[in-house]
Parts: structure tokens; C-alpha cells; sequence
């Protein structure tokens, strides 16, 4: 894994009984509806998160991001760290055990870490990267 992108293009489309109903051809684990495009949008995020989790819970690989048609759209900035830290510690092949070991915390801190419904902070997130020989890197976009 050199880079691990979190931004996806996705179609939001008019719903004909109302609302917009938005798809990501890279994740199509991700579908969701909003009754206003704000409220897609947002829906969208959350969704988009979801489904990368799901992914990664069941030992799935990232999808790539390949379409280029459609709306950008990420994750919260919480939710794309912790996939990044779970996508890096499936690619270092290492157990919880062993990332304890490197974090110098017992392995119940590595299993929250890892829980992607566990909040985390950000410093513990950066380290969990580092002693897995990886490094945050944070870029921005225009808003969709």
C-alpha cells in the first residue's frame, strides 16, 4: 500500500418518488438516499464509511478509487484515519499482540485502536501508523 486513497466519486441522481439516491461504482457496498442533496450528501459520507469498514472487517481489499465521473466524496476525517490504520496493519501481516508490543500498550489498547467503532485519538492513530511503517499524510479538496 503506497498511498491509501479515501476519496470516491459518486452519483447522485434524482429519485423519482423524491429525494436523490446516491451510488459509488468503486464501493457499490455504498447506497444511500437524502431528501435534499445536503442531505445526501451527508448520508454519503457516512455511508461511504460504512462500507470501507465493512470491507475491511471481512478481510476485503480497498477498493480503488477509478471512476471519474461524479461528486467527490470521503469519509469524516476520523473514520478515513482509522480505515488507514486497520489497511495498514492487514497489509503489515503483524498481530494485535505484536502491534502492542511495538506501541508499548497492552493488546486491549491495540483492539480499540483497531475497532473502527472505538473513538481514538489522533496521536495514538499516527503512532499506531508509524510503528507499522507508515506516515499520515493530509491533503484537501474543494467541498462537493
Amino acid at each position: 500500500m503506497t498511498a491509501l486513497n479515501c476519496l470516491y466519486r459518486a452519483s447522485i441522481l434524482p429519485d423519482p418518488e423524491g429525494g436523490y439516491i446516491v451510488t459509488f461504482p468503486d464501493v457499490p457496498e455504498a447506497l444511500t438516499f437524502g431528501r435534499t442533496r445536503e442531505e445526501a450528501m451527508t448520508s454519503a459520507r457516512e455511508a461511504l464509511g460504512l462500507a470501507l469498514r465493512g470491507i475491511l472487517a471481512e478481510g476485503g481489499a480497498w477498493p480503488e478509487a477509478r471512476a471519474t465521473q461524479g461528486v467527490p466524496v470521503s469519509p469524516d476525517a476520523q473514520d478515513a484515519i482509522k480505515l488507514a490504520v486497520i489497511a495498514a496493519f492487514q497489509e503489515a501481516a503483524i498481530t494485535k499482540t505484536e502491534l502492542a508490543r511495538r506501541l508499548g500498550r497492552t493488546e486491549t489498547e491495540a483492539r480499540r485502536i483497531l475497532d473502527p467503532d472505538h473513538g481514538t485519538k489522533l496521536p495514538l492513530l499516527q503512532q499506531a501508523l508509524e510503528v507499522m511503517g507508515k506516515r499520515l499524510v493530509i491533503s484537501l479538496t474543494e467541498a462537493a
